[in-house]
């Protein structure tokens, strides 16, 4: 039987993980964010009903307000990601309108113990609330917004273009 050594294994993964790394989470991450900007598109604003939970400064904008910039934000958003244009960039407000999201939205309202607030680490809501996703999405984004979209992508295509010698 012919094994490739450790060493010849590892230097394959450090030559692809630099293209299919950000290449996963950034498909993955652009999948999720369509979709949750496509329900408030095609939906009803519920944040109305939630107003007085979002923090500051977005406790003082209208909630149709509010309601707009996430829409928008999760849909131009998902589509940098796909494609890998503005990628930090596009990581950085997702990770904005995420925490925001968690704070208002996914975190619990009354929790009195760690165990407590525990029980909201769920992809269900179960009363304490559900905050696991937005966490996972937030551990997702904070590769891309460091490093970048990878070598997949329109930014790397831009970097390569302005790099070239004219």
């Amino acid at each position: 039987m012919n094994t490739l050594p450790l060493a010849a294994v590892r230097s394959q993964l450090d030559r692809c993980g630099p293209w299919l790394a950000p290449l996963g989470l950034r498909l993955l991450l652009a999948w999720e964010y369509f979709e949750s900007g496509r329900e408030k598109l095609l939906g009803e604003n519920w944040f109305a009903e939630l107003q007085g939970a979002f923090p500051f400064p977005f406790d003082l904008l209208p909630a149709g307000v509010n309601w707009q910039l996430a829409t928008w934000f999760e849909l131009v958003g998902a589509a940098c990601l796909l494609f890998g244009l503005g990628t930090r960039f596009a990581a950085a407000s997702l990770l904005v309108l995420t925490v925001v999201a968690t704070y208002a939205v996914h975190w619990p309202m009354h929790w009195g113990s760690l165990g407590d607030l525990a029980m909201g680490y769920a992809i269900s809501d179960q009363g304490f609330g559900n905050f696991k996703l937005p966490v996972l999405f937030m551990a997702m984004l904070l590769p891309l917004l460091c490093n970048g979209a990878g070598r997949l992508s329109v930014d790397a295509w831009i970097a390569g273009r302005a790099a070239a010698p004219r």
